[in-house]
């Protein structure tokens, strides 16, 4: 019998089917290949077509089975992994009504900075762990204002997970962790965060039903089947949204474990056992995947926009024709530590929520034209991320995470030997390297979702831990490198 996963990711669909009686991954497909595009009508912007992400789930889904060779009828749940924050709007048909405004994109950071103000910072703080902020919520009241006849038009808002969860099985339901996600639950009440929908005047008819993490959740019906390749009457049985899956996947459900992830963002996620937030609502907290009001599990999550995404570019803009990221990495081994003065603050994707919101775009400091080649500028770029995770690490302390390892997956950024011993070293804490990814969790969540496991540590029971990076007993040269970098961000944000 095996379990099916998807994560729904801005830059692509994946896929992977697990074994469910021994936890081995043993297909995975990703479409497409090359990075979906996100679409800016104006500076700040980030949309996606839902469509877009159906038909890839399609294409996918027909590549995973022709690898995997098994029949579709021994699949025997699915779990859904998804891009966190997005709006998704549809009808009474359950059709679109409107591209899907994505987590990077920063209309509405002024419409949530004035709910802030307007309902008050510790309110916000103590019921919704954050600032209204760019949240979904306040993504929601940017159409209700600017876009009135789809407004008047929408049944139900969804996150992504909803969406490919109504599209699998015609069911339009959400879970607490994805409404506290989108600023729509509040902690002390237990409920729908009413106070909020009442000051953006938000009909809360618009909320779907509620449905368990771990739970059916609907069955696959069949005309999803027929698009899919699958069988109908798979049940889904487990969302969650990228990052409490990510943590999830890597075993990391209990107070002061962390997983990180870089992706197209970056994130370090910790889980707390009390509700805790920061002042300036720089990090941001969510319920995790085994919240429960009597036995709270909150992930205080660290989001940087501006990960992957920049690495992506500078690898099409600088990188020879078809050079991939390994041939990146070898030839920027030679570079020193510091990437001989040249530095990169990536911070060209949006609002940094860590930076309290600021546009500030990515910067490039003391560049030598007869010093740095291609070469400096792949490694600069690494650090220049590794050196964004320690700035918010420091803020993450603050919530009483104090972590001797920080457990990643074994695909994106933390491929790279350069960027994880670079963290490893600064934030002087172990690395673990899983052999596990996105959606092969989501699969495995499934798993408990249908009763095949009986807990999470059975779920992952079968990680394997591929690589593990210590931190040197000297790190001065990356000290050095880090305290350049931070002095060049400090200026910027004074």
């Amino acid at each position: 019998m095996y379990l099916l996963g998807y994560d729904l990711g801005s830059s692509s669909i994946k896929a992977a089917l697990v074994r469910a009686d021994t936890g081995k991954t043993v297909a995975v497909a990703q479409h497409p290949e090359v990075e979906m595009n996100i679409v800016a009508h104006q500076s700040g912007w980030a949309e996606q077509h839902p469509d877009t992400w159906w038909k890839n789930v399609c294409l996918v889904t027909s590549k995973l089975l022709a690898r995997a060779g098994i029949a579709p009828s021994d699949i025997q749940s699915i779990g859904i992994a998804y891009q966190m924050h997005g709006l998704v709007l549809v009808d009474k048909n359950q059709e679109v009504l409107r591209p899907a405004i994505i987590w990077c994109d920063s209309r509405a950071v002024e419409i949530g900075n004035q709910a802030f103000q307007d309902l008050g910072e510790e309110k916000c703080l103590s019921h919704l762990l954050n600032s209204p902020g760019n949240f979904t919520a306040s993504k929601l009241k940017w159409v209700q204002e600017n876009e009135p006849d789809i407004y008047r038009q929408i049944d139900k808002i969804l996150l992504p997970g909803d969406y490919l969860a109504m599209k699998l099985t015609g069911n339009a339901v959400t879970t607490i962790s994805g409404l506290s996600e989108g600023m729509f639950w509040d902690f002390q009440a237990h409920d729908i965060a009413d106070f909020l929908l009442d000051y953006y005047k938000i009909d809360k008819k618009l909320i779907p039903g509620i449905t368990d993490t771990f739970s059916e959740q609907g069955q696959l019906h069949q005309a999803a089947a027929t698009a899919t390749g699958l069988t109908a009457g798979i049940p889904v049985t487990y969302r969650a949204g990228d990052q409490p899956n990510n943590a999830f996947s890597l075993g990391v459900v209990n107070p002061n474990e962390i997983a990180a992830t870089g992706g197209t963002s970056g994130v370090i996620y910790g889980v707390v056992d009390r509700p805790a937030y920061d002042p300036q609502s720089r990090i941001n907290g969510f319920a995790h995947v085994n919240h429960h009001f009597q036995k709270p599990r909150l992930g205080l999550m660290l989001c940087l926009n501006g990960a992957g995404i920049q690495y992506a570019w500078l690898k099409k803009q600088m990188g020879d024709p078809g050079i991939s990221y390994e041939k990146m990495e070898t030839m920027m081994g030679p570079v020193p530590v510091g990437s001989d003065g040249l530095r990169i603050l990536p911070f060209g994707n949006g609002a940094e929520r860590m930076l309290v919101n600021r546009h500030l775009g990515a910067q490039i400091n003391n560049l030598q034209f007869n010093r740095h080649t291609k070469a400096h500028f792949f490694r600069a770029a690494l650090e220049g991320i590794a050196f964004s995770f320690v700035y918010g690490f420091k803020i993450l302390k603050k919530s009483g995470l104090n972590p001797a390892v920080i457990k990643v997956g074994n695909d994106n950024l933390f491929q790279s030997t350069i960027f994880s011993e670079t963290l490893a070293n600064l934030l002087g804490c172990k690395i673990e390297i899983i052999k596990t990814n996105g959606a092969a969790g989501a699969a495995k969540g499934s798993g408990i979702g249908s009763g095949y496991y009986k807990s999470f540590a059975e779920a992952v029971a079968t990680n394997e831990i591929e690589k593990v990076y210590h931190p040197l007993q000297k790190d001065s040269a990356y000290s050095a490198a880090y305290q350049v970098w931070e002095e060049d961000l400090e200026k910027l944000i004074r």
